[in-house]
Order: structure tokens, then sequence, then C-alpha cells
């Protein structure tokens, strides 16, 4: 059945995919997708491990499991047992995810199955169960497919093994394996891993866990004369225990007692298993496993230093013992001398060659410490755009500390003091003592082939990487991944992390997370509070959403003192994660500061806050409402120079959204007011139930509602169709109403319409709250016409005392300057002086000069001198050249 699977299911689609031809027992010449060469080949009886045969300029390997994860899945259903074959899916799992031949297993394991009542989603699997001592119903059964259990308090734990009875001080043991008198014997942790190194021809046990000592079972051949192997799992506890049992097994008189590891490559944990898969268990194998071992287990530095020497035979070389940095080199003269009188005087005692090298390498070396701690390089990290890079580092310390990680640049590893300085400022205590030989021949060993992680400036939406990039967690296609402990994310084959430290957010547990919130916030603020929470639902698709549609509007919260904005806008940012923060102050700010505010976030809202002041000083004229206006586009607010030889300029691209909290209504050009979707927010509705509602969600907890980011993020591809199809049917509706001219308003508030249908997949809304927002949507786009055809307050004052003041006798006009019938003309000082003479109200002329120009009643045209149609008592006479504000006179 195995080999109609192999043959049925992994050969054709490699073939297919790769375009492989057949040699023998080999299939070769297909094309790597690392470097697109023909140089790609395997074993067409095991196709495990795809190799590239470029071996020094690419050496690509590529797991079958991670190319085609599909014919790794639905064992339970694809490979059912039945009388005849009454283990075929425990078969079927063996051969296709752990490579190993059910026929050379007989008797080893038994299909059997797992059930628990409290699993989520599927109850049970089939299992490979794997019996300890079966008279005593002793086992542990791997699950095919693994099962999520929920426990009483709500927590989810995925369960991949099983355990019956006591195992304490036993081990499994492949049956028909016999141990006898000087064999070697390796220990492991898993079944299959012991089935993987005995079908190899090396003899192996199962502890079960690293933290199981066999001793029953180790006494029952503590007679024979066996090479003890330890060869745990080469992890923190697996390295842990390696070096306490073999410590155990000494100290208990047991002569010959040693350890093994499979050195790591990547993240991703190598056992054996994965070693049997990619053909590296042969005996040169094992022999370079040993020496990782011998190394783990050397007592002292220098029995460390003589172990590497030994096996790599070279003079001088760097080397990490007890999380210190040494240094061993060795006396070639000494050393030879040293040999010299050792084969002098070697009295017949018939030491090995090895052993004599060994004792003169001990007597003509030189060995210091050049660094207290162990600095260890991860990976390499660059901004493309700002053209800087650093090397990360943890640092580890002897005295059990925590770890500290941080960065180095190039200069900072180019010279020995540099270093130095570095070390001391990033991790207390840390010192290099080092020589620039030692700390390059150092630095040449770690940076060697050193990984690359991809890197954003910023916190959220990625659309180059199409992931969602936060402090401790990554959301891709769906999926949350996890900060690793090297402080990146691994998004399926792509290394990526935000370089960001200015926005922190905390991401609650789904188990925290209630949706309490929805109904409070619907009773606090009504439909105009849920279109907040829409438009900044919508702003973690902002990226998406402009993909498509091109923009993405603003959002503009305004109202009364006491009105409640604030702990709106605040309990929004909890809803993402930030706590206590509002936004910030543009007036307040520096064009540079609000450049890099609107650059550190993507999907995320940037709120503007107090920015309608009306002083007339240096910092309120600093900022313009008209610095936005690419924003809508996800266009850059700002350029600057980089400091490079070049003509480079960095334009980091808008990609969050626009929320503006202010008193008063925004006052801007056309172009602004359009972009904006407007909330006005008042006390009138404000009752004792709505003080309760808004107080419960000032102290809801952060952890409480901060889960809805990751939710909301998971939802991507059913947001963005939702959005995609609802859009243009809201736009065509909303262009129907009666009023609404602007097809950009209609399609700012149509996006929003789209997205409140997006989150009533989300969050429990009733249909009649749903009409109730859909209609208020339609409403405030039909104020947001009105407000850009009407003037602003300031303008329709001036123009109802201008129309007071001007109407003389007849057809005279006391302040209209112009001879031409379709213009007006008005010098302000003499608007103020007959104005004051008539004893009326007037705006702040500074106010009034600024309004005036977006004046839409009568269209301001310009500021120039006109000869003037007015003679009167304030000294202006007919024909004399006047300074006026013109404007389009009204028909």
């Amino acid at each position: 059945m195995m080999d109609d699977i192999l043959r049925g299911e992994v050969t054709p689609r490699l073939t297919s995919d790769y375009g492989f031809k057949m040699r023998a027992d080999w299939l070769q010449e297909g094309k790597c997708p690392a470097c697109a060469k023909k140089e790609l080949f395997t074993s067409a009886n095991s196709p495990w491990v795809l190799r590239c045969g470029r071996q020094n300029k690419c050496g690509a390997e590529f797991n079958i499991r991670d190319l085609y994860p599909d014919l790794f899945q639905d064992f339970n259903k694809r490979y059912k047992p039945s009388p005849k074959e009454p283990n075929a899916t425990a078969d079927a799992y063996m051969k296709l995810m752990r490579g190993l031949d059910p026929k050379r297993m007989g008797g080893f394991y038994r299909q059997e199955k797992f059930w628990h009542p409290n699993a989520v989603g599927n109850k049970g699997s089939a299992t490979v169960r794997f019996d300890i001592d079966r008279a005593n119903d002793v086992y542990m059964e791997r699950l095919i497919e693994p099962v999520t259990i929920r426990a009483s308090d709500g927590t989810l734990t995925t369960r991949k093994a099983h355990f019956n009875g006591s195992y304490r001080g036993l081990w499994w043991q492949p049956p028909g394996m016999t141990i006898e008198e000087g064999d070697e014997v390796w220990l492991v942790e898993g079944c299959i891993d012991a089935i993987s190194l005995t079908l190899n021809g090396q003899k192996a046990v199962a502890t079960l866990t690293c933290t199981n000592y066999p001793a029953r079972k180790l006494c029952e051949h503590a007679h024979k004369n066996i090479k003890w192997v330890w060869a745990l799992d080469n992890d923190k506890a697996g390295r842990r225990y390696n070096v306490k049992h073999a410590l155990t097994m000494r100290d208990a008189g047991v002569p010959q007692v040693f350890s093994a590891l499979i050195p790591q490559k990547g993240r991703t944990k190598t056992d054996f298993n994965d070693a049997h898969k990619a053909g590296r268990l042969s005996h040169k194998h094992l022999t370079d496993y040993r020496y990782h071992g011998s190394l783990l287990l050397a007592e002292t530095a220098l029995d460390k230093a003589l172990i590497i020497w030994q096996a790599k035979n070279i003079n001088a070389f760097d080397f990490e013992f007890d999380n210190r940095l040494f240094w061993f080199e060795l006396d070639m003269e000494k050393y030879a001398k040293a040999l010299e009188t050792l084969k002098d005087t070697d009295d017949g005692e018939q030491h090995s060659k090895d052993e004599m090298r060994a004792k003169a390498a001990e007597n003509a070396n030189t060995l210091q410490e050049i660094a207290n701690c162990n600095p260890k390089f991860l990976y390499f990290q660059a901004n493309a755009l700002t053209d800087e890079s650093w090397y990360y580092a943890s640092i580890h310390f002897p005295h059990g500390a925590r770890p500290v990680k941080n960065t180095f640049t190039g200069g900072q590893l180019s010279a020995p003091t540099e270093f130095k300085k570095r070390m001391l400022s990033i991790a207390a205590g840390s010192i290099f003592t080092g020589s620039k030989t030692h700390l390059d021949r150092f630095l040449k060993r770690q940076l060697y082939a050193i990984k690359t992680v991809e890197t954003v400036d910023f916190i959220g939406y990625s659309k180059e990487h199409g992931a969602y990039v936060f402090n401790d967690v990554a959301v891709s296609a769906g999926q949350t991944v996890a900060l690793n402990d090297e402080d990146y994310f691994e998004v399926g084959k792509l290394s990526l992390k935000s370089l960001n430290q200015s926005v922190h957010l905390n991401i609650g547990e789904a188990g925290d997370y209630s949706d309490e919130w929805v109904q409070l916030v619907w009773e606090c603020f009504g439909a105009k509070g849920m279109i907040a929470v829409a438009f900044w639902f919508g702003s973690l698709f902002a990226e998406q959403i402009r993909a498509n549609h091109k923009s993405y509007p603003f959002l503009e919260v305004v109202g009364e003192p006491g009105a409640g904005k604030s702990t709106l806008i605040e309990f929004l940012w909890k809803l993402v994660g930030r706590q206590d923060y509002e936004g910030f102050d543009p007036s307040k700010s520096t064009m540079a500061a609000r450049s890099r505010n609107f650059a550190q976030v993507s999907n995320l809202p940037v709120v503007l806050i107090e920015a309608d002041r009306d002083e007339d000083t240096a910092k309120a004229r600093k900022f313009d409402w008209d610095e936005l206006k690419t924003a809508y586009n996800g266009r850059a607010s700002r350029a600057r120079g980089v400091k490079t030889s070049g003509n480079e300029t960095y334009e980091p691209p808008f990609r969050g959204s626009i929320v503006i909290s202010q008193n008063a209504d925004v006052n801007a050009s056309d172009a602004i007011l359009q972009r904006i979707v407007h909330l006005g927010f008042d006390r009138t509705q404000h009752t004792p139930a709505t003080k309760v509602a808004a107080e419960k969600l000032e102290s809801m907890p952060l952890s409480h509602v901060s889960h809805f980011l990751e939710l909301a993020c998971k939802q991507e591809a059913q947001v963005m169709e939702t959005v995609k199809v609802q859009t243009p049917l809201h736009e065509k509706r909303l262009i129907g109403l009666d009023g609404l001219k602007s097809v950009r308003i209609a399609k700012n508030h149509a996006q929003i319409l789209a997205l409140v249908d997006a989150l009533g997949e989300l969050v429990s809304l009733s249909d009649m709250q749903m009409e109730e927002i859909h209609q208020t949507v339609c409403d405030i786009a039909l104020e947001r016409q009105a407000a850009i055809t009407a003037d602003h307050p300031i303008v329709r004052e001036f123009w109802e005392t201008f129309d007071y003041l001007n109407a003389g006798s007849g057809d005279t006009q006391i302040l209209n300057h112009s001879k031409n019938n379709q213009e007006i003309a008005v010098n302000l000082n003499h608007f103020i002086k007959v104005a004051s003479h008539q004893k009326q109200q007037i705006p702040i002329v500074q106010d009034l000069k600024r309004h005036l120009k977006t004046s839409k009643s009568r269209k301001f045209k310009d500021i120039k001198t006109v000869k003037t149609a007015i003679q009167d008592q304030f000294g202006f006479q007919e024909g004399r050249t006047v300074k006026c504000w013109v404007f389009e006179n009204a028909p």
C-alpha cells in the first residue's frame, strides 16, 4: 500500500512541479526554487528532502512536508483501517509523515484511538501506540492528528501525545532489539527517534521525556560493558538533562557514558527522525553528533578546547564555555618539544598517538578569557530606505541573568574598542578584553551566512509582505504568529520584524475578550458612536481599501466640551491595544514631528486633537489642513533628503487613517472638507444611564477588549470582500439622494456603510441598530454636502453686515468700490470704519482675512487695487486707487 501512496501522490507532483527526470533510483534535473537552476535532485524511493546540487553556490534544501502540506493532513479520513489492514492509518502516518517503512517495523507499534469529551472540533484521532509495559497497560501513543481540548477555565490546549500508566524509570525498546555485552546504545527522547536510529543500524531506546531517568532499565544491564550515549533533543531542556543524566550515571560508577547532539540550523528543531528523512544518520553523521555531545559534557574550558583542537586540527580559535568567551592558541614550538619529551619518556606504557598529542597540547597552549559573557549574533537587519543596518545579538551571562538583546552597527564591530563600548552600554557588566585578531576571528565565525530578517519601520500592516506586524504578534492570511524568542516573526518562509519603538499595542488573549463593549458604545453614543467604531475598524484595512478604491476618508469627531469625544476615542484606542492615549496636537508639533507621527503606523489611525485654535500665533500658523490632502490617497505628506552622496530622498507613504477630534468644526478648503466624514456630538442625550455606561467603558480593562484587533485582522479576506461588493451598491444609493451632488462625498460615506456591514459580521448588532446606523450615515452625507456649499459662519456674518451697511439711498453703495456691476470690491479698513460708525459687531480682522478667501456665496477673486466708485466722509474720492478684496457679485 505504501509504495502505491508514494508513486500515486508524491512522485507525480514532484515531476510536474519541478520538472524532474527519472534516473535509476533518483529524480534529477529538477528546477531549484532558490536559484532556478536545473540542479535539484532527490531519492525516487524516499523523496523526503529535495536538494540543490550546487552546494557551493546554492545548497538549498526543501522538505517535502513543507512543499506539500496537504499530503500530511486528514490521515484519519484518507487512510481508514480495515479488517485486512487494521494499522492502515498508523502505517500511512509512519511512512508518509515519518519516512519509516512499516515492513521493517513488525510489532513496533499498533493502531489505537484517542478520544476526549471536551475536545474542540474533532473529538478524537487514530494513534500510533507504543507499548512500554503491556502487561501493566503502560504505553505512550502519538496522536496522528492533534486534538484541541478545552479545560474547565476555557483554556485551550493541543494534545499531540498521550501517556497511560507510570513510565518512571522505564524506557521504550524496539521489540526484537537486544542489548548485548559491549554494545553502544543511544538514549533518545521519542519512540520514533529510537526507531529512526534502529533502522539505520544504531541501537537506541526512548526515555519518553527528557526528565525521565530510566534507572530500573539501566539496572538490568549494569553488569554489561555498554557504551551509553545520551542523545536527547538539542533544545534547552534536552541539553540540561543530557548533562544531568550523564553525570548521574558517571557518579553511579558507569564507566562509559557519552553524549550526542544534532547541531541545529535555523530555528526549526531537528530531531533524529528529521535526520533520518534527510539521510543524515550515517556513521559519519553519528560521529559528528558524538563530537557535539562531547563538547556539551566538557568539564572545563581547557577540556572543551582540546576536544575542538583534536577534532578540527586548528591551532588558534575562539569558543564559548559556561557563557564566557575564550581564546585557545597552541604554541607550536612548545608543543613539538612537549610531544618529543613524551615520546622519550613513554616507558612502554603504550599511550596512543591521540593521547600523546592531547597531553602535549595540554602543556603547550595559551588559554585566555576574552569576554566575561557570551555574545551570539542572531541575524542581520536593515532599513533599505534609509540605508541603515544592524546586527541583532543576544548576550548571555554566566551568572544566570536574563539574556540582553540589542543591535550592533557595522562600525561597532569594526574595532575592539568600539565593540567593548557597545557591550558595556547595552549589557551591564559585560566586558570584551580581546584583541582585534580575537574579535575578527570571532565575528568571522559568528557572521558567516548569518540570517537576514526583513524589517518595516512602522507598526501595522505591510502590504509588501501581506502581513500585520505588531509588537508581540503578527497576523497573515487569517493566521496568528507569535513573536519568537529572537524577536522576529516567522510568517511562512518570511522572517519579518518592526523597527518601531514608539507605538506599543498590548493585544489581549481570546479567553479574556468580551463583546459587552458594543452595547455600551451604543448606549453612550448611539449610531454615531458605532459609525466611529466602523471607521476605526476600517482603519485596520486602510491600505487594502486604498489599493482598491484609491482613497480612504478622514473622520472628524467634534462637539462641545464634555460631549464625550475623548471618552470615545480613548476607548477606540483600547480596541487596538493602546492604553491612555488620545492623539497629538499638530499645532504644537513641528513638520518633522508630524511627519514621523504619520509614518510610524500602518492600518491604524493617526488622531489629531485640539487643532482648531483660532489664535494667530506662530504655533497656530505652523499647521495647515492642506498638509493632509495627500494622506487621503496614501501618499507622502513630506519628503526629506537621505544622508548619502547621491540625490536620494525619503518619502514614506501615509499608510494609516486620519481622525480629527476637536471642539469646533474644521475650517479648511473644500478639498479637505470633502474628504471628511463628520460626526458631531453634544450633551443633549446625556442621562444617568449613559453616565454609567461611559464609566464602564472608561474602566473596562484593556485585556477585555483589545483582542478585537486580532479578531478583525484575521477576518481580512471576508472584510475586503464585503467592502468590495457593498461599496458600489451604497455609492449608487447615496448618489440617488436628493441634494447629494459630490461624488467624493458619496464615495467616502459608501465606504463607511460597507464597513458597517462588515462590522456587523464581527460584532452583535440588531437589525434595528444596523438600519439606524445606515440612515445616520446618509444624513451626515447630506449634511457634509450642505457644509461644503455654505460659507463659514464668520464669512456669513461679514456678508450680512456688509449688505446692511452697503445699502445707501437709491443705487448708491456705501462699501462697494467697484464700478463693475459683476464685482464687489471691499476695503477692509473702510468696512471697519463704517461698521464702527454704525455700531455694528464685526469679526476679528485676522479671522476675517483667513476665512474670506473661502467665500462661496460671493466667490473670492483677488486682492488688488481698483479705482473707487465711492466718495464719502471717510476721505475716499471717486477715481482714486484703493486696495480691495474683490469678489464676484451674486446674481
